[in-house]
């Protein structure tokens, strides 16, 4: 038996070596999809814990305790107690503890955090030195220049408004190294609603107004943890940890639920996705080799014949008929799970976890054996029929052309899936297995239907073409017609054509979602995130960088505002930012702030002195303070000028800060009661009225305000709350005065603001209005100062940063009505993509640190780990396996019936037939079929678009800012049918052209 199967094999070389090549071609694809699937999911679950903010990552375990003047050890029992229960790892946690208190801000009380942290020298940008011994203490740059505080000043906070104080003594200040890090990732030690955190070192616990804070444990999880790695599942150990630490008065505080979700999802999107793709080109694979078994079978029909007459067995038949097969499948196997193997890692890397690579290992020999068996099983399904048939049938030239009907049947049955794969991405979506499997099936229905309906317009045209002399498209015709197993090539090329274009389209859309994705999210081609100390600051840094507005702009994103907030420099915004049609026209906010006539500036203080010149009418003596702002750095300067007794005066204060250009402007005055020895300042008087008649600077001498400007009313405004300070101009002169029937708030409604913004604020807003705007005046907190009113200027659907609801607001503006009252948000500069490193280099030597760097290519490039976008280069691999597929059939079919043809076309040549006409038939015959197919398979693709609704691959976290690009529009589909016909036509023409050197007997 050995010897008859080897005989058989090299009796057909062909044959086998076709058999061999479509089984080589399957196995690559089912060794690929599980080595691909395992090392795809663990870089997609790597990608989304790189791209989650810290807090995602980080646990957090807290309790409200009593150290009794042992903070150390306090803190150390606490650590103990979690570490036993929380066993996440080994890394090393940071232990903390914290009390609110409160201190005293322009005579306010406003609330700071008085916080320890392990290791809070090692994470900060010290000026001065580390907080060591008890009483030291440390504040942010910006928490020191609100409070006027600098190192070596003393520092009084409070347990609560008029509790005792508790001295400490400034001996640094700091700004965070890595703001986006773990180790900041706990809100308990960021800036609240008051100001930035102070620090100090664990002794300073010891003092009795410190003995209940809120300690806490702090850990990163590991990232393998995180990842899922051999099948650990952090998210009901988590759940699990927060039962035995509530039970010990812990609080966990888990932030990871959104991040496992993320990596669940792209998990389950890669093995569906992976699944499905196979499973297609298995199925066409295991076609593939039915029809070529199908096709040289006609060969082996003698042979079947022969061993009848000879005696042998249907059995005996079977075993040689499979042992001639398992020489070819076997070898297509050896020679595809290796081709397989480094087509997965090209693609998607190595698998790094051992037990995820012996999980490799079993899919792979799962779904090699599937090849092998399915092979095997649609060979002898084909040899079954033959070996069935009487030796008269075997010996008949000519096959039967009676259709079998268990054909219609399987067609029928494949058609009506197709139409519930339709019905099923139409309504339940696309991301379901039978709805991923809609593009592919309504491709198998319209082959099959187009199958049909071409043989019969094939044989009709054929036969009239013939009888009227067109003997080259008629003999054509009649042979697509008449050929067995016609059908069945024309249909596997159309769903192979189709597969191939809606993957390629897929893969196109996918790269241009992920694309204007990126641009929608950054706003612009690189986006920096910097450090800054306010507005004013990142403002003017940018524009000393890039004087001529060409390259960078400044930006403010606040995601907490509501609604959210973006800050532009309108005046850079279209030159810099990429804009989409989506935001509406790039120069509405630069219009609308534009089109509000302001008065002229006020000259800058560039002075050391101010001299104020005022009359007080009242009876109490009162300060008038004037607050400035430097223009570069946006450090607020508050002036005591007075006080000012009953009569008219000329005071003078010292200036320092303001020198050199650009200055600083006069933001406000306010009108305060004296100051008293030792004390804060005093209660504003229920009556005042103070006059202004001129502010003038010294070295170098300028006048600030004069009569012009003074008198001027429209260049002054109150509060915008329930007033309770009036304002008069005339004559020259601007009087304030507080009525004292109105009980008014301090630091809050006496004040008087230099106009130098529009006010409402204009703004262009993305969705619905905030609810509060519905019954109110539109308003906002967003730019500091309390509540700023605002004006909708136009409307976009989408905002670059924000997506569909936000309002994009001029930064210039905003700083300005907020002036000394920082908002918050990130701060960012927006580069165009040519802007040069020495943009960059002039922000930092502006004073700008970088924190962080983004493009749309970077961005792009980890949204392609996403398991939407991974499971799309998968199908695209199994498409491409595909169309070789169909194109090894088109070969096997062409070497199968060249003898017949050759024979056939011979014969009508010595009957008188042209050599020309002879050698276009040959051409002819093969080029007709793959166009047909070819044509097929890109109005099948066509289809499938609306009817499936084939897109972009959706985003696997939801994203749905603006609309997927088209799949499978024009251009998509033109490429695709590009590349099919390189494949195809160049299988066709060189299995045609031997067919035509056999009809022309190498005549030339």
């Amino acid at each position: 038996m050995f010897a008859l199967v080897l005989g058989a094999v090299r009796a057909r070389t062909a044959q086998v070596w076709t058999v061999l090549l479509l089984t080589a071609l399957a196995t690559a694809a089912a060794v690929a999809g599980p080595w691909f699937g395992l090392a795809a999911a663990s870089r997609a679950a790597a990608a989304d814990v790189a791209a989650a903010p810290a807090t995602q990552k980080t646990l957090s375990v807290r309790q409200l305790t009593s150290t009794t003047g042992e903070p150390r050890a306090t803190l150390d029992s606490f650590a103990n107690a979690v570490r036993g229960i929380l066993t996440v790892g080994d890394g090393e946690p940071v232990l903390g503890m914290r009390q609110a208190m409160t201190t005293l801000r322009s005579g306010t009380d406003v609330e700071i955090i008085l916080g320890y942290r392990d290791g809070f020298c090692d994470h900060v940008k010290l000026t001065g030195a580390c907080p060591a011994a008890r009483g030291d203490a440390a504040l942010s740059v910006r928490a020191a220049q609100q409070l006027g505080a600098k190192i070596g000043d003393p520092i009084e906070v409070r347990s609560a408004p008029g509790a005792g104080p508790l001295e400490m003594r400034l001996v640094a200040t700091y700004e965070l190294a890595d703001p986006t890090g773990a180790y900041w990732s706990d809100n308990l030690f960021r800036a609240g609603p008051g100001m930035d955190p102070l620090f100090t070192a664990i002794d300073t616990f010891q003092d009795r107004k410190l003995w209940s804070p809120t300690v806490a444990y702090d850990v990163e999880v590991p990232e393998a943890l995180l990842r899922g790695d051999n099948g650990y599942r952090l998210g009901p150990q988590l759940r699990i940890f927060d039962a035995q630490l509530s039970a010990g008065t812990f609080h966990l505080v888990n932030l990871t639920e959104p991040l496992l979700a993320t990596i669940a999802r792209d998990t389950s999107t890669i093995r569906l996705g992976v699944t499905v793709a196979l499973g297609e080109v298995l199925v066409l694979g295991w076609f593939a080799i039915g029809l070529t078994g199908r096709y040289t079978g006609r060969d082996r029909r003698g042979d079947v014949a022969l061993l009848k007459l000879r005696g042998s067995t249907r059995v005996g038949m079977l075993r040689l008929t499979l042992g001639q097969h398992l020489v070819p499948l076997l070898g297509g196997v050896i020679a595809g799970a290796p081709i397989g193997y480094l087509l997965a890692r090209l693609l998607a890397g190595t698998v790094a976890v051992a037990e995820q690579r012996w999980q490799a290992f079993g899919l792979s020999a799962l779904a090699v054996a599937a090849v092998l068996v399915g092979g095997l099983l649609a060979l002898v399904a084909v040899e079954a029929g033959v070996l069935w048939q009487p030796v008269a049938a075997l010996l008949r030239r000519i096959p039967a052309g009676r259709r079998d009907w268990r054909a219609d049947v399987v067609d029928g049955v494949l058609i009506a899936v197709a139409v519930a794969a339709v019905y099923q991405a139409r309504t339940g979506g696309s991301d379901n297995s039978l709805g991923l499997l809609a593009p592919v099936l309504v491709a198998l229905a319209v082959a099959l239907g187009l199958a049909r309906l071409l043989i019969r317009i094939a044989d009709r045209a054929g036969a009239a073409a013939v009888h009227r002399g067109r003997l080259g498209f008629g003999l054509t015709a009649v042979q697509a017609s008449r050929q067995p197993g016609t059908d069945r090539v024309f249909a596997l090329i159309v769903v192979a054509v189709a597969m191939f274009a809606t993957a390629a389209g897929g893969w196109s859309a996918g790269r241009a979602a992920r694309a204007e994705r990126s641009t929608v999210e950054l706003g612009a081609a690189r986006v920096l995130t910097v450090g800054a100390d306010n507005r004013t600051e990142l403002e003017y840094a940018v524009r000393r960088a890039d004087p001529g507005g060409r390259y960078a702009m400044a930006a403010v994103v606040d995601l907490a505002s509501d609604p959210p907030l973006l800050a532009v420099d309108s005046s850079r915004l279209a030159a810099v930012a990429s804009w989409r049609p989506e935001y509406g026209s790039v120069g509405t906010l630069r219009d609308a702030v534009a089109s509000v006539h302001l008065p002229a500036a006020l000259p800058p203080v560039t002075g050391d002195r101010l001299a104020l010149r005022a009359e007080n009418a009242g009876k109490a003596a009162v300060d008038l303070v004037a607050v400035l702002q430097n223009e570069a750095t946006g450090v607020a300067m508050p002036v005591s000028l007075g006080p000012l007794a009953a009569g008219e005066h000329t005071v003078e204060a010292a200036v320092t800060g303001c020198a050199p250009a650009p200055g600083c402007r006069l933001v406000r005055f306010e009108m305060v009661a004296p100051a008293t020895a030792g004390g804060p300042p005093a209660a504003v008087p229920q009556h005042a009225e103070v006059t202004i008649r001129g502010l003038s600077q010294q070295n170098p001498a300028a006048d600030i305000l004069n009569a012009g400007n003074l008198g001027d009313i429209s260049r002054w405004r109150a509060g915008v709350s329930a007033g309770a300070l009036g304002l008069t101009a005339a004559e020259g002169t601007l009087t304030l005065t507080i009525d004292e029937t109105v009980p008014v708030p301090p630091s809050l409604d006496n004040q008087v603001y230099a106009v130098d913004a529009p006010l409402p604020v204009p703004i262009v807003l993305a969705g619905p209005p905030p609810q509060p705007w519905q019954t109110n005046d539109a308003s906002v907190f967003s730019f500091g100062g309390g509540t700023n009113p605002v004006r909708v200027a136009g409307t976009a659907s989408v905002l670059p940063g924000l997506g569909a609801a936000g309002m994009l607001v001029d930064l210039d503006a905003a700083r300005r009505v907020g002036a000394d009252a920082e908002g918050g948000g990130t701060f960012q500069v927006w580069l165009t993509a040519d802007a040069p490193e020495s943009v960059v280099a002039a922000l930092r030597q502006a004073g700008l640190s970088v924190i962080g760097a983004d493009s749309v290519p970077a961005r792009s490039a980890r949204l392609a780990q996403q398991g939407s976008a991974v499971t799309v280069r998968f199908g695209l691999l199994c498409a491409a396996i595909a169309l070789l597929l169909a194109a090894a059939a088109v070969a096997v079919a062409a070497a199968v019936d060249r003898r017949p043809q050759a024979d056939q076309l011979q014969a009508l040549r010595t009957q008188g037939l042209p050599r020309r006409a002879a050698v276009t038939v040959a051409y002819s015959g093969q080029a007709a079929l793959v166009v047909a197919a070819l044509v097929g398979g890109l109005v099948a693709a066509a289809m499938a678009d609306p009817l499936a609704r084939v897109s972009a691959p959706r985003f696997t976290d939801g994203w749905q800012v603006i609309g997927l690009p088209d799949a499978l529009g024009p251009a998509a589909l033109a490429a695709a049918g590009l590349v099919a016909v390189a494949v195809l036509g160049l299988t066709a023409g060189l299995s045609a052209r031997s067919l035509a050197r056999r009809v022309t007997g190498g005549e030339r």
